[in-house]
Formats: structure tokens, sequence, C-alpha cells
């Protein structure tokens, strides 16, 4: 009968023998889900034989993540500036970079009696956290998405926080109504050509959320010059973009008639977030 240490060495020998990075931190975030305990718990029980009941199922987690299933995926939940969601296949699972948007907004000077948009909102996580951090003084927070899947994760994710949202299936800003202080947007930007460049792990993300026409940008094109009209007086786009669509994205924002425009860089040098204000 093998020890949890045991089976923690041989299945993470298992993914890296199948090039998955972290295969330690992934055999352990799988063991901890199968004893339903934490990380930190299985350092004091490496002793403990495991049954076979436990393992049987173990394997079939193992098998699914050594074939690129995303592990955040398996799970059924992510992480996310340090509160967490739900995530599977129906949304695009959220990206550090994500993080570094949410906190850079924060920053803004924003009045208090908030009203927030979350364009293309998929699990929701912006939105929600957003929402969460500005705590009374958000009074409304609207979610949208063209994917109905998607809307109803997010839906998921807003209750599970025990916050209040307007969930909007709709493309884009067509058919919403009203004028909000803040709207946020991380819309698809990879080009097409680039699928075949992608990792196996973001293969499982569902393609509307990732690609944007041939060069990355249609729907952004498509967005941003509707934005002005949604956004009350010295209110605050919030976007992020591929790490080379900056000064594209920059020119659309001016030609929409918002200023400032700022483009500001991830925590690895690349310009990947635009804030824009209007007037």
């Amino acid at each position: 009968m093998k020890t949890v240490l045991e089976c923690l060495e041989r299945g993470a020998s298992y993914l890296r023998e199948r090039g998955v990075e972290g295969s330690r931190r992934n055999m352990e975030w799988l063991l901890a889900q199968q004893l339903s305990c934490s990380r930190i718990e299985l350092y004091a029980s490496f002793d403990r034989p495991m049954t076979e009941q436990e393992l049987a199922p173990l394997r079939g987690l193992l098998k699914r993540r050594g074939e690129g299933e995303p592990l955040q995926h398996i799970l059924g939940t992510v992480e996310f500036a340090g509160r967490e969601f739900l995530c599977d296949k129906r949304a695009l699972i959220p990206r550090p970079e994500t993080e570094e948007m949410v906190e850079l907004t924060l920053q803004l000077e924003l009045n208090d009696q908030l009203e927030i948009l979350d364009v293309g909102t998929g699990s929701g996580v912006i939105g929600i956290t957003i929402g969460l951090s500005l705590g009374e003084r958000c009074i409304n927070t609207v979610l949208t998405d063209i994917s109905s899947s998607a809307l109803a994760l997010a839906k998921e994710n807003a209750d599970r926080h025990a916050l209040p949202v307007n969930c909007i299936e709709t493309d884009l800003l067509e058919g919403v109504a009203g004028t909000y202080h803040l709207i946020l947007a991380n819309l698809p930007y990879i080009p097409e050509g680039e699928k075949e460049t992608l990792s196996q792990e973001v293969a499982h993300d569902p393609a509307t959320a990732l690609f944007g026409g041939h060069d990355g940008l249609d729907l952004l094109r498509r967005f941003i010059p509707t934005t002005r009209s949604h956004l009350k007086p010295c209110g605050w786009l919030a976007l992020e973009i591929g790490s080379t669509q900056g000064s594209e994205v920059v020119a659309l924002a001016q030609s929409a008639g918002l200023d400032p425009v700022l483009l500001q860089h991830d925590l690895s040098g690349k310009p990947r977030f635009v804030f824009a204000q209007a007037p």
C-alpha cells in the first residue's frame, strides 16, 4: 500500500515525464483535492497509507493532467486576487496579468457611488473582484458576455461571493443601457495565426475567449469607439491587451475622444494595459 509521500513522488514523476511544468506542485494540488485537505496538511500526512478507494479516482485526475487538461479545470476552482472562484471550460482561465490589471484599476481616481460594467466578463473575476474591493462605494455591478454559459458561470461566482450583479447576454455593448463610472474589458486579443503556437492547456479555453481576428484587434476596433457614450463624465475605461497592440489601442481610444489615454506595463515589462478617461 502506497503512502502519501510515495504517491506524491510517483505522481510528480509521471507529470514531469509528460512535460507538465511545476509537476510536484500540481501533484500536491491533486492529492489535496482527493484527500480533502490543504497542501500544507499533506506534509503532516506523508507516512499515511492510501487506500485503493482513494488511489483509483486519483489515477483518473492524474491522467487528465498528464494529457494537458488545466489543473484549474480539474480542481474546479482558481485563486484570483486572493479569492477563490469557480473555473471550468465555460470561460477563460484567469491569468496573473489580469490580477495586475485589477490592482492598477483600483489605483485610479474613482469617486464614491460607482457603477461598473465588465464587458466580456467570462468567469466574472474582474468585475466581481473590483465590485468586492470597492465595497459600499460600488452601487451597481453589471456583467456582460456573448456566451450564455460563461455568463452563468459569472453569476455562480457572484453568488459564491454574495455580490449582487446584473447579467446581460449581449455582444459587447449592444443593448446595454445607461452610463458607467468604470468600464472593464479583457476581450479576446490573440491573432488567429497564433493558434498553433498555443500550449495544450490554453487550447482548453473557449476559442471565442481567445481569438480576435487576423491581428487580434477585431473586437477592440468594434468596442472602443462605442465606449464613450457609455461612460459618465470623467469615467474610466480599463483594458487588458496583447503586448504588441499598445500603440494601436491607444490610437483607437484617442480617436474615440478619450483623454488622457495611459499605456501601462505588466510586471514583465510588457505594455499590457490601457486606461482611458472620458472628458
